[in-house]
């Protein structure tokens, strides 16, 4: 199934890290959500970022359904879902483990580092869903000191 789905498909993907974003978002947290599925779209496990709940740096949305999926034999042929694009932590993790196929909900709002995946021969496949666009805006107009911190980018012009 992996990397002949159709774009509607990878969309009904999307839902369950949709809904993830949208209970960390509820949580007053960074809105970040993601599933992995098998190469046959079997769900294996969800995830969202958890980093304010938590107070926990490393729980974004990518690592936390990662680890929630437990050991698999192999990634190449998982699907991994995120609502937004992945940072260089969640990217490092999908090169890391050879994840075959990244579908992003959206890269409007932070463009990640899709073409450093694509060099890596990641099938990479951008949604730009409007949802996803709409969630991430409010939350950084709304958060935008937890969201700098998140990307790692300093909001201030004293340390920087």
């Amino acid at each position: 199934m992996s990397g002949i789905l159709s774009k509607q498909a990878y969309a009904a993907l999307l839902e369950p890290a949709f809904e993830q974003a949208e209970i960390g978002f509820s949580e007053g947290g960074v809105p970040v959500g993601a599933a992995l599925f098998d190469a046959s779209g079997d769900l294996l496990s969800v995830g969202r970022n958890r980093r304010v709940q938590e107070n926990d740096p490393s729980i974004h949305g990518e690592t936390d359904a990662f680890r929630r999926a437990g050991r698999q034999s192999s990634y190449r042929d998982k699907i991994l879902v995120t609502t937004l694009a992945p940072c260089w932590y969640c990217s490092g993790l999908i090169r890391q483990f050879n994840i075959g196929t990244v579908v992003v909900g959206e890269s409007v709002n932070f463009e990640g580092h899709l073409d450093w995946l694509r060099e890596a021969r990641v099938q990479v496949v951008e949604l730009n869903d409007a949802r996803c666009i709409s969630l991430m805006a409010s939350f950084i107009q709304q958060s935008p000191d937890i969201w700098n911190e998140d990307i790692g980018e300093c909001a201030c012009d004293s340390c920087c």
